[in-house]
């Protein structure tokens, strides 16, 4: 697993900026529903989407949270005083005290079934009734295009993907929260090229190949042996779910 500390200061650089972040925004935005005027941003890294989120709507207010400082300090930059250390699975806020949660990128992250389904938990209780949780659903399958890198990768070590749709509508289920519509997006800049899909493995981005596993060395030779080393593949489109609170 990538080491967000140390990834803080060039994680916007290596995932596609402020385009990836317009896309991202644009879409959480969508499903925010008009009357929407406190939202939380749940694992709101750099920022960088949260602050779009900010300016996206005229009225809505909006504030960001993340576990790690280093990421944390970065979003603070872009949001001053709207900001707070916090881990997704036990927010600082009151039942209720919120119109709309994000949690973009997040439930990926969270290896346990019991953690992504504490995480949703957190965002249903901090959510008013009525409110709206939207979230990402199924990231690692959005990064598999049908590419050569991803025939070479095909058969790396797999694990159960924590954020599959299916099982994160059922820990919203358990918590009041109904399915109210989705949206993809694409992930602007992170088409990966060959040399970048080495880089990758290398810093921990997949994570069932660690760093320093010798098995990550036999797949970084194929991907170094692929045409086109510096030519970005296609992009990969996110899957957004919306889930709206019951009135109880």
């Amino acid at each position: 697993m990538l080491d967000y500390r140390r990834e803080a200061a060039r994680y916007d650089a290596l995932r596609g900026g402020e385009p990836r972040a317009a896309a991202a925004a644009q879409a959480v935005l969508s499903l925010v529903p008009p009357g929407a005027r406190d939202l939380l941003d749940v694992a709101c890294g750099t920022g960088i989407v949260t602050r779009r989120l900010a300016t996206g709507r005229q009225g809505l207010r909006v504030t960001g949270a993340d576990l790690t400082e280093e990421m944390a300090r970065h979003a603070v930059s872009r949001l001053p005083g709207a900001v707070v250390l916090a881990d997704g699975r036990r927010l600082p806020f009151r039942d209720g005290a919120f119109d709309a949660v994000a949690s973009v990128w997040l439930l990926h992250l969270l290896g346990r079934p019991e953690d992504v389904a504490a995480a949703v938990a957190e965002c249903a209780r901090v959510l008013r009734p009525g409110g709206t949780y939207i979230t990402t659903v199924d990231k690692a399958a959005a990064h598999n295009v049908g590419s050569d890198i991803d025939a070479v990768l095909a058969s790396r070590p797999r694990r159960a993907a924590p954020d599959a749709a299916a099982d994160v509508a059922a820990y919203a289920a358990a918590r009041g929260l109904l399915p109210a519509g989705g949206t993809r997006f694409p992930g602007r800049g992170q088409g990966r090229s060959p040399r970048r899909a080495v880089t990758d493995l290398r810093r921990g981005w997949f994570m069932t190949l660690p760093p320093g596993d010798p098995r990550a060395d036999a797949y970084a030779d194929r991907l170094a042996a692929l045409p086109d080393q510096d030519r970005p593949r296609p992009e990969p489109w996110f899957t957004l779910r919306a889930f709206r609170k019951t009135e109880r």
